[in-house]
């Protein structure tokens, strides 16, 4: 057996072309063929959950995993990038995706680590339909493999690729130039509210490496901090929620949002979060945007909680 490393905090251990083991920030892939009751011949990401057995000489196939919620912030995507890097290395020129879940956290996941001419609304088109028959049939969406290196940070990592910084993750919040609210903006992790960042968290060298940080949240001291939103106005925000959140989900959003209270928080690098209460989102949102006018508040509010809806109606999918 042999040990081979791919990247700052990933290491792979091999018998010949067999991978034995597989360890990157927060689990391992036991590389020995399990019989899977979801997935067939699978792996078993130890103590936590599985995923679709792959080739991992010459990775040919994006595998699935049984219960992503199941894996620490980065660890999937941790995942996806050693195999993108396998498959570049072997030659392999295409992937597809042959699971039942091809959610947009797939999707942005997959962005990180390949690149596709295909776009986000046609690769989630028939996601309740795929899970519904535990679909094992591939897309017809190409991923060429195109890998970032990892650099470990204090409470987190950052990615380049090509030699450019694309994003970088702290305490589980990903920084990328178009993040909202956590965005990377040369350099310095930020978080946004509105037209002007709130608060500064680090910032990253061109190396990857931190230059400074990470520095504590302020506390979000608001007056609207614990107010639950009317129902009729809390209505209003999910007809808005059901026209950004993918196509299949958009009913499926009007009712979670409908039977849940929503309320003002201070959410710290969150935009917007569910938990045992119900919705909340961020009291920053009220302080920096409703000056703006109501309109706009209304679609950031919508933004704010699409992808968290999205993610609640996808968790009771698989």
């Amino acid at each position: 057996m042999w040990k081979g490393s791919e990247s700052a905090n990933t290491e792979l251990f091999w018998d010949a072309d067999r991978l034995v083991r597989l360890v990157v920030p927060g689990c391992a892939v036991d590389g020995a063929i399990i019989d899977d009751p979801l997935l067939g011949p699978a792996h078993q990401i130890v103590g936590l959950t599985a995923m679709s057995a792959l080739d991992w000489a010459q990775p040919r196939e994006i595998p699935t995993v049984a219960a992503p919620a199941a894996l620490p912030p980065g660890a999937g995507g941790a995942i996806l990038n050693v195999i993108a890097e396998l498959a570049r290395r072997a030659g392999v020129t295409a992937l597809r995706y042959a699971g039942p879940y091809p959610t947009p956290a797939l999707w942005r996941a997959l962005a990180r680590s390949f690149t596709t001419t295909a776009d986000e609304s046609a690769f989630t088109a028939d996601l309740i339909a795929r899970a519904a028959r535990i679909a094992r049939d591939p897309i017809a969406i190409d991923f060429a493999p195109a890998p970032h290196e990892r650099v470990a940070l204090a409470r987190g990592h950052s990615e380049l690729r090509d030699g450019v910084l694309e994003r970088a993750m702290i305490d589980g919040i990903t920084y990328a130039p178009e993040g909202s609210p956590a965005r990377l903006v040369q350099g310095r992790c930020e978080i946004w509210f509105g037209d002007a960042p709130y608060a500064h968290v680090a910032t990253i060298a061109a190396d990857g490496t931190l230059a400074d940080g990470p520095h504590a949240l302020p506390a979000c001291t608001s007056d609207v901090v614990g107010v639950t939103f009317p129902l009729a106005l809390a209505a209003a925000i999910g007809e808005l929620v059901a026209e950004v959140v993918p196509p299949p989900l958009a009913g499926d959003a009007r009712a979670l949002i409908a039977s849940q209270p929503l309320r003002w928080a201070d959410l710290g690098a969150r935009a917007a979060r569910a938990d045992d209460h119900g919705l909340a989102v961020h009291a920053a949102l009220w302080e920096r945007i409703a000056p703006l006018g109501l309109p706009r508040l209304a679609l950031a509010l919508a933004e704010a909680l699409a992808p968290v809806v999205t993610s609640a109606l996808i968790r009771r999918l698989m």
